[in-house]
């Protein structure tokens, strides 16, 4: 039985590519150019941290860590900025998220949508992918550009195509 796997994952080389990138040009701004702290990068947690002066700071270096990551590739909804800057001291620090995995309400937006979109598949969620199976390739198919043509939130990766 045909089947392929939906789920949502960062190359971590390549999003610490950018976040180095986006270091580089922290420094080369005229804008930014005598701003305290920057941007860094938690591997282990895939947590990418903003500090700055003010909060004016923290949505420009926002914006240069989201255009090189378009740049390099990655997805701009796999940054979750829904967190709020908070002070520290005099500094603003604020948290951003690398989504990496289909966590249970992504699962059931992405099985509501291929429901919605009448095709005869089957999906169910498996830890932090969902698995699509049909009868004909051509099902399958048709599941992928009807979750292409939905917004659930976050980036999807469609693998194990068999």
């Amino acid at each position: 039985m045909p089947s392929f796997d939906i789920v949502s994952k960062v190359d971590p080389q390549t999003l610490e590519n950018a976040v180095n990138t986006a270091k580089k040009e922290l420094q080369t701004r005229y804008d930014l150019r005598d701003t305290k702290g920057g941007i860094e990068l938690d591997k282990k947690t895939n947590v990418i941290t903003l500090t700055s002066e003010n909060d004016m700071r923290i949505r420009a270096l926002e914006d240069i860590v989201l255009t090189r990551l378009v740049k390099q590739g990655i997805d701009g909804t796999a940054l979750d900025f829904s967190e709020e800057a908070h002070a520290s001291g005099t500094m603003m620090k604020k948290a951003v998220k690398v989504r990496a995995g289909i966590d249970k309400d992504a699962g059931r937006k992405i099985i509501k949508a291929i429901k919605d979109a009448k095709v005869k598949v089957e999906a169910q969620m498996q830890d932090d992918q969902v698995r699509v199976s049909a009868k004909k390739i051509d099902e399958l198919q048709a599941a992928i550009a009807a979750l292409r043509s939905a917004d659930i939130g976050q980036p999807l990766q469609f693998v194990n195509m068999k």
